[in-house]
């Protein structure tokens, strides 16, 4: 289940978002009774939170709040079940960087709630290692999207 609060006041598609990370659930094997919340919000407040919860200064592009700590399952393994967390968007800063990313806002938008779910599965990127494992992983569940969209069309 996704949760979807749009604080940000600016208009963002909200359907493909929530879309986007329902598709992410199923390609990651994680229950589609987990329960996922994205939150859009301004500048000031995401730059409140990346202040209070990061220590750094100014508004960021994403921020994840994990719950219950889930991970992706073995092949062998049940899908787990629970609370993934919190993705909190800012799409003013979305649509700033996007253009540095050569991407529109909308694919901006994309790339940086697969960045933030895969956080909430404990994905990192601090170490060269795990950097290369992550962004792999958020490149190709881009491209799977991506994909996907375009079946549709």
């Amino acid at each position: 289940m996704i949760d979807l609060n749009n604080e940000s006041g600016v208009e963002v598609d909200e359907q493909r978002l929530v879309r986007l990370g329902l598709f992410c659930m199923q390609e990651l094997r994680i229950h589609p009774q987990a329960e996922l919340s994205i939150v859009l919000v301004d500048e000031a407040t995401m730059a409140d939170y990346h202040q209070r919860f990061m220590n750094l200064p100014g508004p960021t592009d994403v921020l994840s709040f994990p719950m219950d700590e889930l991970r992706p399952p073995a092949d062998d393994e049940e899908p787990p079940e629970g609370l993934l967390g919190d993705i909190v968007l800012c799409p003013q800063v979305t649509a700033r960087q996007a253009a540095e990313s050569g991407r529109t806002p909308e694919a901006e938008a994309d790339y940086l709630l697969v960045h933030g779910f895969l956080h909430l599965l404990g994905y990192d990127h601090a170490e060269p290692s795990e950097h290369a494992v992550m962004f792999d992983l958020n490149d190709r569940l881009v491209a799977a999207w991506d994909a996907h969209r375009a079946g549709q069309a």
